[in-house]
């Protein structure tokens, strides 16, 4: 029998088999598409539509998709975001043209190239001493317009119970929003020679991060099915950090949000984290992570799915694996329905697993292969899966 969209993500998240391997795409910017390849889609369907983007943060670039775009993506969820302060909207609007765009935390992303930004303004990049953090000028967690939209979003589609909710305030985790603040190799360097600074950051960065949370969910956290947090910890190859490092620094606070989360909401929770994670994973597990996204299959061993899948099959859920490095991008059609194929069948085993890409769809994903890639989930992805 069919299942909503709902229905089939709800039975992956509580260790069922559901009709088919939902699709998890365009509902949040680790599951989204980017303006170039979405306008393709646009063209491919006959999608006449303003362009508009999550957040309402054109220099992200990452797509809010138009819902029937979302229909014939066959996709199994929709987003609640929250957004910034009114005042960083107000004052990126008058800014000059082509000048960067600065969020209520004082980073900047600087115009590389046509509909392409990248995050390149580090407001912190000397600071050593605890002093330097006192006198920063924090953002307002507490101002009310991030969240006051929220309920009213969530309530129409719980109402609707049609799809799966998935809710991502913007918030960096505090290992991310560290190198945002300081730059990647000033902060590592910190975490090295100067640990009481870097934990502090890390601490500050993290109250902060739940505070916003909190405001979330006391919106919306009876309403929705999926919360996704995350911070990039990998990789090609390895860690970005050792294990000790992170089991020290940032698993205590990974540990304190997703408590906090789990006090406010039954929700199923998200946790992004790119590159070769795998000596990471049972930690996951153990501070009450429900789902890992991407599985980037690029890296290290995480393109062991077998592996994954015997380890931590009904202990764990899966989303995404499918490669946005090269077969997306550079692969035909018939090879990304392939890989998709070759993907369910072993992550899909019994369930467990939910379709996504390995990050959001880049700029250089022909349009194409991303239909190419939803409809292999239609041709292929139903119960029994054949081999």
């Amino acid at each position: 029998m069919a299942m909503t969209s709902r229905e089939r993500v709800q039975a992956v998240l509580n260790y069922e088999t559901p009709d088919r391997v939902p699709i998890i795409i365009g509902v949040s910017n680790a599951t989204g598409i980017k303006i170039h390849p979405y306008r393709g889609i646009k063209k491919n369907l006959g999608v006449e539509s303003e362009d508009k983007y999550i957040y309402d943060w054109p220099e992200l670039g990452t797509a809010l998709p138009d819902e029937r775009v979302m229909l014939r993506l066959h996709s199994d969820a929709r987003g609640i975001l929250d957004r910034f302060p009114k005042e960083v909207y107000e004052r990126n609007q008058s800014r000059p043209p082509h000048s960067p765009f600065f969020d209520d935390w004082g980073n900047g992303q600087m115009e590389i190239g046509p509909d392409n930004w990248y995050p390149g303004v580090h407001p912190m990049p000397d600071a050593k001493t605890i002093e330097e953090l006192e006198s920063y000028p924090w953002p307002d967690m507490d101002d009310p317009y991030r969240t006051s939209h929220v309920r009213k979003e969530a309530l129409q589609l719980h109402e609707d119970n049609q799809f799966a909710i998935m809710a991502t305030p913007w918030l960096m985790f505090p290992f991310e929003r560290a190198i945002g603040l300081q730059g990647m190799e000033t902060f590592l360097s910190n975490m090295a020679m100067e640990p009481d600074f870097a934990q502090e950051l890390l601490n500050r960065i993290n109250k902060l991060c739940m505070t916003n949370m909190g405001h979330f969910l006391d919106q919306c956290g009876d309403l929705i099915d999926i919360i996704k947090i995350g911070d990039d910890l990998g990789t090609q190859e390895n860690l970005m950090i050792s294990p000790r490092m992170y089991r020290k620094m940032l698993k205590p606070l990974h540990a304190e949000m997703i408590s906090l989360i789990k006090q406010k909401t039954k929700a199923k929770v998200f946790f992004h984290t790119d590159g070769d994670i795998f000596n990471l994973i049972e930690d996951f597990i153990e501070i009450g992570v429900d789902i890992l996204n991407p599985i980037q299959t690029s890296a290290g061993k995480m393109s062991n799915l077998e592996e994954l899948k015997k380890q931590y099959d009904k202990r764990i859920v899966f989303c995404g694996a499918i490669d946005t490095q090269k077969v997306l991008p550079h692969g035909t059609q018939e090879e990304v329905k392939q890989e998709v194929r070759r993907v369910m069948n072993i992550l899909g085993k019994g369930g467990g697993y939910m379709v996504a890409t390995v990050h959001t769809v880049m700029n250089e994903v022909p349009a194409e292969n991303v239909l190419a890639m939803v409809d292999a989930v239609e041709e292929y992805g139903y119960y029994p899966l054949k081999s």
